[in-house]
């Protein structure tokens, strides 16, 4: 599709709105609001991928190289079915495929940079004067792509957040922190395009992942190799379906195949209550305890029904005996492990428990505090990170938004603003060109400066006219959501 359609209906005919005479249209990106309690910083993530994509493959291959007459035709043919007779004419559209290229610069902090609410993440604007018009014709589809990468990279880092924090408190190996939220969320988010960009922004945070081509999306656009870094892994896991073709009576032969035949070494995990987890925990594993112990690897016990903590941690007000001890003093029932210096008990390596289903973050932090309470070292327990904590989620969950703030008309420059009496302030925008500065390692806006000082800042030229300027890694923009994670579990 011509990237130029894949906008709100009503931008089309904004170039012929603005006032006669107008030459540069100046916009930022900036989240407003924060809609989920304790969190004021989001991090940023996505442009990158928003520009290498669509400013410069999709506009290459669907826009610059086809026959202009193609694309004029079926551009006006679109909006004359569309608006009705096209009074927004062709010629800009023809112009702007003359010209070869997007005539833009984008401005932006570092991807992976934690930013403020109501800090601009970057800015944009024409380079050249008839092509005013593309800056804000961008807004749909621009906020479209990047503010999902951004939400659940920001979601992700508060994850890391929590398991970091009681990692430090009860465990001995705090790394394992890395595969400790594994992104199970791809079969349930808004589309590929969204499952991928949402798993990428999970594994600016962590390690884990059933969205296989996340990896791809880092190496084509974040340049990462996955030959030489590890960009994101997973295990051998069974689904219900498996288990249920065993059929309930021969479920104990269905463990014990998968274990001692299908995996005799390495991880496998396996779901355990498509009937009766409790039998799995005191009948079939102590039975297999001997083989289990002596495997080289981790069998990982799989419930995803039920109140996470409660499954996990044991329900004191539970109907049987089971169900008050929880999955994990039921495996250091079967299996021990050790007391480590911290004075938390941990598995033995062989075993362990991965819970995929409704976790939150107000639950991941329930699961680790009763852990915590009862004993044992949080590292205990894998959290399957699902759509149900990065699909519930929208734009507006950070109030994202992207306004201009700052045009020329006629040679004037004229610092541009919003401010609706009816709004609690929210929407309020900056106003005029703005930069961005660091303050104690915290980035603060100030607006309405001169052109001089628009170029100072650490607002940085990332694209320029079809071109990348500054091309970021995988490994540095996990290196900066890391070091924040760091700051916060502090």
């Amino acid at each position: 599709m011509n990237p130029l359609l894949l906008t709100d209906g009503y931008k089309a005919d904004h170039r012929r709105q603005y006032p006669d005479g107008t030459t540069l249209v100046y916009s930022n990106w900036t989240p407003r609001k924060s809609r989920i309690e304790g969190v004021e910083e989001v991090v940023f993530f996505g442009l990158q991928y928003f520009i290498k994509k669509y400013i410069i493959e999709d506009f290459e291959n669907d826009f610059f190289k086809k026959p202009k007459a193609e694309v004029v035709k079926k551009y006006s043919r679109r909006l004359n079915n569309y608006l009705g007779a096209n009074e927004i004419g062709t010629a800009h559209i023809e112009a702007l495929h003359d010209l070869g290229y997007i005539p833009m610069v984008f401005k932006a902090l570092p991807e992976g940079a934690s930013v403020p609410i109501r800090v601009p993440m970057f800015t944009m604007y024409n380079t050249l004067p008839e092509f005013f018009w593309l800056t804000n014709y961008f807004e749909t589809l621009l906020s479209a792509v990047v503010w999902l990468p951004c939400n659940s990279a920001t979601i992700a880092q508060q994850y890391r957040k929590i398991l970091d924090k009681y990692a430090a408190e009860t465990s001995s190996v705090p790394e394992f922190v890395d595969w400790q939220a594994h992104d199970f969320s791809m079969r349930g988010m808004g589309g590929i395009e969204a499952s991928v960009t949402s798993s990428a922004g999970h594994l600016l945070s962590f390690t884990g992942t059933d969205t296989i081509p996340a990896i791809d999306f880092m190496e084509d656009y974040y340049n990462a190799d996955s030959d030489k870094e590890l960009i994101a892994g997973s295990v051998p896991a069974t689904e219900h379906s498996v288990m249920c073709m065993g059929t309930t009576e021969g479920e104990y032969e269905t463990f014990k195949r998968l274990i001692c035949d299908v995996y005799p070494k390495g991880i496998v995990s396996i779901v355990s209550d498509t009937w009766d987890l409790w039998k799995v925990l005191t009948d079939y594993l102590p039975l297999l305890k001997d083989v289990i112990s002596g495997r080289e690897g981790k069998v990982v016990v799989r419930p995803d029904s039920g109140n996470p903590a409660d499954i996990l941690c044991g329900n004191p007000k539970g109907k049987t005996e089971q169900e008050k001890k929880g999955v994990v003093e039921l495996l250091w029932d079967v299996f021990g492990g050790s007391v480590n210096a911290k004075g938390y008990k941990e598995l033995i390596p062989q075993i362990g428990a991965i819970y995929g289903d409704s976790i939150t973050m107000e639950r991941a932090t329930e699961i680790c505090e009763r852990l915590k309470q009862k004993g044992f070292a949080s590292t205990n327990v894998v959290l399957g990170i699902g759509s149900f904590t990065y699909q519930y989620n929208t734009r507006d969950t950070f109030g994202f938004a992207m306004k201009a703030t700052y045009g020329e008309v006629k040679g004037e420059g004229r610092e541009i603003f919003k401010d609706p009496i009816t709004d609690d302030g929210t929407k309020k925008s900056a106003k005029g060109l703005m930069k961005v500065i660091k303050d104690n390692d915290t980035y603060k806006l100030i607006d309405q400066v001169s052109w001089e000082e628009e170029q100072t800042g650490e607002l940085k030229e990332v694209f320029r006219d079809g071109k990348i300027v500054i091309d970021q890694s995988l490994a540095e923009i996990r290196e900066r959501v890391k070091s924040k994670a760091d700051v916060l579990a502090v």
